[in-house]
């Protein structure tokens, strides 16, 4: 395939891989391929964040659990002493207490009783307006069954009127007044039961305890309020004596077994309640209904006239309960306050402790990670100094300076910890690495010299053969001989320039030098001659730029190797176009072909290399095929061009060579007329040769005539055309012998003599005389310097023609044989 083919695509995506700039050096500590590089300061900032994250969260969860609990245990205190507690107690006793007048006023009608009645009924109204905002504050508490208490309790109070109205009309039986009032007590202790549900344990018993005491009111006020009904009447109902005894042993029960073995300190002083007087006097009287129960018949139980006696020890002993119920109240809230205090003081405590924890975690870690970066810094800064005084070393070393590698390295004084052998471990990493460098540098330099050395005798064996080819293509007239030594002439041409890339990449320079500028145009021939496929180049020169002589050979050698990588790289029919222009800083070359081209990120790593082309060790790129672009940029950068690789608009590859201003000088005073006189004779020997008739096929003689081809003589190449312009008879003359004394058949023009250097500038020319040759050296000076395409097919054209009597059907347009397929250069 034509163009810049996959390998020239592969070779450029390896030159990619190779180009890369090398990495400075940092604190980056290198992991697997793709892992995360951490930095330094990184690392050691984990080092400390980590014990201070995992610390902190468990010091601020101990922390936040402390100060929830104490907020619970003192929200929870509020709600059952103050908030919700104390107005549902008053509602409590104000509930008890109207219950019992309600079922007297039942019993029997009286002034006294209702008086009573309507001022307890009054008190019972305030202890309902404190209870009913209480619903919104029961929602947010965080009780279990706290809210559904309080919104029964509420919903028991919203029919009081009513039963109120009931009872004062009549309309309520005893009954259904002491349920209502005993089922609406029943909610209010669910409200008390509620608060006494605490997490602290102690807490909860000891208000399990306050709300046991709250239920033997209740029974007593039950049994109360079914006797003061039975009093009036002497008599009770099977139904309402059965309510009695209900009550009766639940109070029973729940003094005996639940609140005398709980009491403690003053509390224990009613410890001996059911051995007093009143409580005696109590049981008696319920002793006494016990036996009238047993002694009727029927459906009444006939009560004994001791209402007086029954009202007397009940209020008693209501009373004592409520003494003890205040006592108990008090130890209660005590006991939560006192829980909840202590929580605050250890969430103090902990909250105060743990942050100096913390503190000191941190500033312990802080202080040691400073420590040890500042020592690692140390380190880090000792291997930088070495890796700054590396280059420094080679490069004296490749200047030839002697290097002592013990006065290069700064040793670092040890320490006893891993951070001392880990700098006793770098000076003796440092002393190896100089010690590796001088040895390598010194078997670099030393591979140079030979490799300039073999480079040279090389170039004086190729030398001497152009000599020698110069002397043969003198000395033999077949034109079949001279095409095939002028085909070595030119494959010797680019072997000397293949050796001179390697004394560029031994360190030296190309050996050819000028004493005078040359023309732009005469070094792009001088380059596109030393191409294999040479013919397929076409030159095009805006102007007449003149080329400084410092750097005609150098920039020849690029030309070439440019030049002959668009010819390899591209069909072999497609033509290269070569232009040059002046632009506002200098020359602009342009190499165009139309291959394949390359990807725009091989571009940018080719131009990269060009523009900086790195040392190249030539043992470690022994199998790399790109060596003409390090020429390149070699000799691009020694002489200040700039190369740049674009994509073309052809599709293949367009090279654009700036030459700058410093090596393009003034046409010197004497190029005008020479210039002149080359324009005049390359004109007359076109003109010539486009004049001159073919033969007949197959006649190896000349029409009209048994003349023989004209002999060769030495320099005489062209001599007929290249003739002085006012002389033109002394070429058509028939039967004058030309200069070499050889009769020239009458009626024939002769063929063209060959003229050294006749199309070659005089810059470019090599003295005749062996001792003026300048600073050139003496493998490179010829006698014939190279020939252009055109001079070459004209003469090969014109042979043919002489000898066939027809143009050869391979020739090409321009006269000059099909090339053959361009084989693979290594660049």
């Amino acid at each position: 395939m034509a163009g810049w083919d996959r390998g020239r695509r592969r070779r450029t995506r390896a030159l990619n891989d190779e180009s890369e700039p090398e990495e400075t050096v940092s604190d980056e500590p290198r992991g697997p391929a793709g892992a995360r590089r951490l930095r330094l300061r990184t690392v050691l900032l984990i080092v400390v964040i980590v014990p201070s994250v995992t610390f902190t969260p468990l010091l601020a969860s101990g922390m936040n659990q402390l100060f929830t609990q104490w907020q619970a245990e003192k929200a929870h205190m509020e709600l059952a002493t103050t908030t919700v507690g104390r107005p549902a107690a008053g509602l409590f006793f104000a509930l008890d207490q109207e219950r019992r007048l309600t079922a007297q006023v039942q019993a029997g009608p009286g002034e006294a009783a209702r008086d009573k009645l309507a001022g307890q009924r009054a008190a019972t109204d305030k202890a309902v307006s404190a209870f009913r905002p209480l619903t919104t504050l029961a929602g947010a508490a965080a009780q279990e069954g706290l809210a559904d208490a309080v919104s029964s309790t509420v919903r028991g109070l919203g029919l009081l009127d009513q039963q109120r109205r009931a009872v004062d009309a009549g309309w309520s039986s005893a009954q259904q007044a002491f349920d209502y009032y005993s089922g609406l007590l029943e909610s209010d202790l669910g409200v008390l039961t509620a608060l006494s549900n605490a997490d602290e344990g102690q807490l909860n018993t000891e208000a399990q305890t306050l709300v046991d005491l709250f239920w033997i009111i209740d029974m007593v006020g039950r049994e109360d309020a079914v006797l003061a009904h039975g009093w009036e009447d002497r008599r009770l109902t099977r139904t309402e004596y059965g309510l009695a005894t209900e009550a009766i042993g639940a109070r029973n029960h729940l003094m005996h077994a639940r609140v005398l073995p709980t009491l403690k300190g003053e509390e224990t002083r009613y410890a001996k309640l059911t051995d007093s007087q009143a409580w005696r006097t109590m049981t008696e009287v319920e002793g006494r209904l016990t036996l009238a129960a047993a002694g009727s018949t029927g459906d009444q139980v006939r009560l004994r006239d001791d209402g007086a006696a029954w009202r007397s020890s009940a209020e008693t002993v209501t009373a004592r309960l409520r003494e003890l119920l205040n006592l108990r109240f008090e130890h209660v809230r005590t006991i939560g306050y006192g829980h909840a205090d202590m929580i605050f003081t250890v969430f103090l405590s902990i909250s105060i402790v743990g942050l100096l924890a913390l503190a000191l975690v941190v500033l312990t870690s802080w202080r040691l990670t400073a420590v040890l970066r500042r020592r690692i810094l140390s380190l880090r800064q000792d291997a930088q100094e070495l890796q700054e005084r590396l280059p420094d070393v080679v490069a004296r070393l490749q200047r030839g300076e002697e290097v002592d590698a013990d006065a290069e390295v700064r040793m670092i004084q040890p320490t006893g910890d891993e951070l001392g052998e880990l700098g006793q471990a770098l000076n003796l990493a440092r002393r190896s690495a100089v010690l590796t460098a001088v040895r390598q540098a010194e078997q670099h330099r030393g591979f140079q010299r030979m490799l300039q050395r073999i480079a040279r005798r090389t170039q004086i064996l190729i030398g001497l053969q152009l000599k020698k080819l110069d002397e043969l293509e003198r000395r033999h007239e077949n034109p079949e001989v001279l095409e095939g030594l002028f085909d070595l002439d030119h494959l010797t041409a680019r072997l000397r320039r293949y050796e001179e890339n390697l004394v560029i990449l031994g360190g030296g320079q190309p050996q050819r030098r000028w004493r005078k500028p040359v023309r732009l145009l005469d070094v792009l021939r001088a380059a596109q001659s030393e191409v294999q496929d040479y013919r397929r180049i076409s030159i095009d020169v805006e102007g007449e730029p003149w080329m400084a002589e410092r750097a005609v050979g150098p920039l020849i050698h690029v030309l070439a190797e440019l030049m002959e990588n668009a010819t390899t790289f591209s069909k072999p029919l497609t033509p290269v176009e070569v232009r040059a222009a002046p632009v506002s800083r200098g020359v602009a070359v342009e190499i165009e072909d139309r291959g394949l081209g390359m990807e725009p990120e091989e571009y940018a790593a080719v131009n990269a290399l060009l523009q900086a082309p790195p040392q190249l060790d030539v043992m470690t790129h022994a199998d790399d095929v790109r060596l003409g672009l390090y020429v390149v940029g070699r000799l691009s950068a020694s002489l200040g061009l700039q190369v740049e690789l674009r994509s073309s608009a052809f599709g293949g590859t367009r090279v654009i060579v700036l030459l700058p201003e410093s090596l393009v000088v003034d046409r010197p005073p004497a190029a005008a007329p020479e210039r002149a006189a080359r324009s005049e004779e390359v004109r007359q020997e076109a003109a010539a040769v486009r004049a001159r008739p073919p033969a007949d096929a197959g006649d190896l003689r000349p029409a009209g005539g048994d003349g023989t081809l004209p002999t060769r003589a030495r320099g005489r190449a062209m001599a007929s055309i290249t003739a002085d312009a006012g002389s033109p008879g002394r070429a058509a003359d028939a039967g004058s012998p030309d200069r070499a004394g050889a009769p020239v058949p009458s009626g024939r023009r002769p063929l063209p003599q060959r003229v050294r250097q006749a199309s070659l500038a005089d810059e470019l020319k090599v003295p005749a005389d062996p001792d003026d040759r300048g600073d050139q050296e003496d493998w490179t000076a010829r006698d014939q310097p190279s020939r252009s395409s055109a001079t070459i097919g004209a003469f090969q054209r014109q042979s043919r023609k002489r000898r066939t009597g027809e143009d050869a059907s391979q020739t090409r347009p321009n006269g000059s044989p099909e090339p053959t397929p361009p084989t693979t250069e290594d660049r």
